[in-house]
């Protein structure tokens, strides 16, 4: 009777977080039956994990207890905490790398459990086949757990918390420069050699260390840009995330200017707001944002760049994305308009999806696409010419560039890995991205 109590408690418990968790953050909404689910698995590797303590003295069992449900007291403490001060109002390197670590802590559990998983449905299919070939009296006999899975389990969690934690430690700034150049038929001889640096999802409620937003920064200015795009995602919640940082964004500087867009984290969705009109005032203070840094906000609208007789139009849009709860609020037939004769235009949208659903059928005239987003998964392989990430799995394009093969002049996207990080803040063989495009004309 007690374990079926302590049971259905650690049910409720765990369905009441996910709640709240909700309330705090609706656009993550459709996750939470994961990590409910995850937490019911976690109950159950912990009653796997107990039976084993019990032949270790007290101070090794409570050590254990201790750190097996630091992540989960974490989140609980995460969650009161928050109600007397609000998340979002936390010193940001503390609630940063206590996310993160959370996180980390979580994800490190992941192959005990599918170990776990497995090792009971091997004893399940040992179970039927001694039923089958003895019958009740010998399927009765305890049947144990294939000891070397579970060990294997905890060896692999073990390996995926020091990755991680290396991950933030050594890579989350280790800022890649990637350079490729685009060829285009039609780019008028002024625009010869022309340097576009792109870089992408910023997201300055991550950031705990300005001196390498500063050296990042630095490192932009260093390939003496003619023109900067920036593609979305400065902000991870709110506005309010970004303050403190503009100093240090001021000092990017090309002669054609620095030209941004909206990522679907730009726009407040991803938080509970106390009203309408205090959501408007956040989108109002974004303007406000980038109108002190100097820089360009494209909303479904567009410029001209002229260099003598010449010029190209350089297009935003804001945020569409095919998957349903992103934003669709980028018009590319509204942004494009007074351009559309124009020999060379270039798109800014942050979701290189809109690109696939969307520019590659309907506005093929539209050259090179500027994308962002994915973050390259932030976590992969990019080693001897090998490049791959989980995110693959969601995203088709998900990193560097790609070629439109059903037009029938050459259309490009380029999809840039992004500058910063949320949720896990660190990289694990997909770097932070600056990228440096170089356009060419094609030779006769």
């Amino acid at each position: 009777m007690k374990k079926l109590l302590l049971t259905s408690l650690f049910v409720v418990l765990s369905l009441t977080l996910a709640l709240v968790l909700r309330q705090f953050f609706p656009k993550y909404s459709g996750m939470l039956i994961f990590f409910f689910s995850f937490l019911l698995f976690d109950g159950y590797l912990w009653i796997s994990v107990r039976r084993s303590l019990k032949k270790f003295g007290p101070l090794i069992r409570g050590l254990a207890v201790a750190l097996f449900w630091l992540p989960v007291a974490l989140l609980f403490f995460l969650m009161v905490f928050g109600y007397f001060i609000p998340f979002l109002k936390w010193n940001m390197p503390v609630r940063t790398y206590l996310q993160s670590f959370i996180l980390t802590l979580f994800l490190t559990l992941i192959f005990p459990i599918l170990t776990l998983i497995l090792a009971d449905i091997i004893r399940i299919i040992k179970f039927f086949i001694r039923l089958a070939i003895h019958g009740m009296t010998s399927a009765k006999l305890s049947i144990s757990r294939f000891k070397p899975l579970l060990i294997a389990g905890w060896l692999l969690g073990a390996v995926v918390f020091l990755s991680m934690t290396a991950g933030t430690l050594f890579w989350q700034f280790d800022f890649n420069l990637h350079k490729e150049v685009i060829t285009l038929e039609d780019l008028p001889p002024a625009f010869e050699g022309f340097k576009i640096v792109q870089f992408s999802d910023v997201h300055l409620g991550s950031w705990g260390v300005r001196e390498r937003l500063e050296e990042a920064m630095d490192d932009i200015n260093s390939l003496q840009p003619d023109v900067i795009f920036f593609t979305g995602d400065m902000f991870n919640y709110y506005t309010a995330d970004g303050d403190g940082f503009q100093d240090i964004l001021k000092t990017l500087h090309a002669p054609w200017g620095i030209y941004a867009i909206l990522g679907n984290h730009d726009y407040g969705d991803y938080i509970t707001w106390s009203s309408v009109d205090a959501k408007r005032r956040n989108m109002e203070d974004l303007i406000t944002y980038y109108n002190d840094l100097g820089w360009k906000l494209l909303r479904n609208s567009n410029d001209i760049l002229k260099k003598g007789a010449d010029s190209i139009a350089v297009i935003g849009v804001e945020n569409w994305g095919a998957t349903r709860r992103f934003q669709r609020f980028g018009d590319v037939d509204i942004a494009q308009r007074g351009t559309e004769t124009m020999a060379i235009q270039l798109l800014l949208s942050h979701d290189p999806s809109h690109w696939d659903s969307i520019v590659s059928k309907k506005h093929q005239n539209i050259d090179v696409t500027f994308s962002g987003h994915t973050h390259g998964g932030q976590v992969g392989i990019d080693f001897c010419g090998l490049h791959w990430s989980p995110v693959k799995w969601v995203s088709r394009l998900w990193c560097g560039i790609y070629k439109n093969p059903a037009s029938e002049t050459p259309q490009y996207l380029y999809v840039n890995q992004g500058l910063g990080n949320i949720g896990y803040s660190g990289r694990i063989g997909i770097l932070p991205e600056i990228t440096l495009i170089t356009l060419k004309r094609a030779s006769d």
